[in-house]
């Protein structure tokens, strides 16, 4: 981006969403010259100058700053000229002038109303000199020269004796000087000395009986045929009328509540808004209507997939970052999530997630009209890759109760670190409900739907 002004951009994109913008770029040393900058000559000379220009200028000496930098503009070439090469090649940014740095956190703090961003300029290799300070190759080197290692100890004030330097020790300060007595009050405020990771929650919730969702369960009367999409929505508004795991329940949306026929919930448990509902919503007539409250329990994300699953992890973590375990059910068309959101999928992995996706519309011949976009067969090759998510695609209804019964025991009461990933469809047919015995045999994976005919054929 050496042709840009990645600050300034993103200063325009933070506080065009309203956010406090603090910017740290210059070290206290071009205080002076910025004071005697009458005509705001070295301010627009640092506003003017890329990126890739200030890259350079570390990368090379105080003689390349004065005649490459300050000399664009005589009026502050004039500012330097008192200044040795060695003085213009000392001013630093100000992401390493210390004080600067912790002004700039202590009005962070400070701050209130709003969230804040700090902007910091800084030199890439920072402190490894001719070795890479300024360089691209800066991640790349692999070892300094003898050289290089006593230029770092000189330039950081190591107390280590050249006898000492081929060897190249640790330094630790001892436990009586003032950086280790402030390390070790850091980390007590912090809570500890290493970072902690609760792998169990020491909240505990007792999963109602799979006989709870007795209206998923059962066949469907003649007339009364209903979807797989279906079967889900009441198996979650039965779940969230369970007083003790209720409340605990994440609905997450990306924008298709009606195509899956979840409106119902809007009146239920609302949509959460924490502003709530300020608007009157045009289908306020409707039982059924666009609800937003304060106390709502949906996560509405609007057409925003990558937004869901960030959600979804949130809440999907909870009993390890907030020791209180959540149940998030995130639903979307199903060929808009691994596809989109796979890395996420993945870290939700690494991060142990819990919970519940839900690919709605699925199927080759699922939404023809709207074209091959959104038709998914594949979602599961991609869930396969990801080892602690289990993905089934029933077929039936029954089918769909069992399993998510089964994933909320797995994953709530034995607290095993696994999510659970469904395929589900929106074409309606009977249901021949749960056959006694074959619970497991569906976790499986197969199991005797009914019985063949001995291979004779069907007259």
């Amino acid at each position: 981006r050496g042709n840009g002004k990645i600050i300034q951009e993103l200063e325009g994109e933070f506080r065009g969403a309203g956010w406090n913008v603090i910017k740290l770029l210059w070290g206290s040393n071009w205080d002076p010259l910025l004071a005697r900058d009458k005509d705001g000559a070295l301010r627009q000379l640092m506003l003017d100058t890329l990126d890739g220009d200030y890259q350079a200028f570390k990368a090379n000496d105080g003689a390349f700053v004065r005649k490459h930098f300050f000399g664009r503009d005589p009026r502050t070439l004039e500012l330097v000229s008192k200044m040795s090469d060695e003085d213009v090649w000392a001013l630093r940014r100000g992401g390493h002038d210390a004080q600067k740095v912790y002004a700039a956190f202590h009005a962070a703090n400070s701050h209130v109303g709003g969230p804040t961003v700090l902007l910091v300029k800084t030199v890439k290799g920072w402190g490894m000199g001719r070795a890479g300070e300024g360089k691209n190759t800066a991640h790349q080197a692999k070892k300094l020269s003898d050289d290089d290692i006593r230029y770092f100890r000189d330039r950081f004030n190591i107390p280590i004796p050249d006898s000492e330097l081929p060897k190249i020790p640790f330094y630790k300060p001892a436990d009586d000087t003032p950086e280790m007595k402030y390390l070790h009050e850091r980390r007590k405020a912090l809570g500890g000395y290493l970072p902690a990771r609760r792998t169990r929650c020491e909240e505990s919730f007792t999963v109602p009986s799979l006989d709870t969702f007795k209206a998923v369960l059962e066949p469907t009367a003649a007339g009364r045929e209903i979807s797989t999409t279906q079967a889900y929505v009441r198996f979650l508004t039965q779940l969230l009328r369970d007083q003790a795991l209720g409340p605990r329940v994440v609905p997450i949306l990306v924008d298709e509540a009606r195509t899956f026929g979840m409106e119902g919930l809007f009146r239920q448990i609302g949509i959460y808004n924490p502003e709530g509902q300020k608007y009157t919503p045009v289908d306020k007539d409707q039982v059924m209507y666009y609800r937003e409250d304060k106390a709502g329990q949906i996560l509405q994300e609007g057409i925003n997939e990558a937004g869901g699953m960030s959600s979804w992890i949130a809440a999907a973590t909870s009993y390890s970052t907030n020791n209180r375990i959540m149940v998030p059910f995130y639903i979307y068309y199903s060929m808009f999530g691994f596809q989109r959101i796979g890395d996420l999928a993945w870290a939700a992995g690494d991060m142990q997630a819990r919970g519940f996706l839900l690919g709605g519309t699925s199927g080759r011949t699922t939404l023809n009209g709207e074209g091959l976009q959104h038709e998914d067969g594949h979602s599961h090759i991609l869930a396969g890759t990801i080892p602690n998510c289990i993905s089934y695609d029933p077929t039936f209804a029954h089918e769909v109760a069992v399993i998510l019964h089964h994933g909320l025991k797995r994953m709530v009461e034995k607290q095993d670190n696994v999510f659970f990933y469904l395929t589900l469809l929106n074409e309606n047919y009977a249901m021949p409900g749960l056959k006694a015995g074959t619970e497991e045999q569906i976790i499986k994976g197969m199991y005797l739907l009914e019985e063949g005919n001995g291979g004779k054929k069907t007259p």
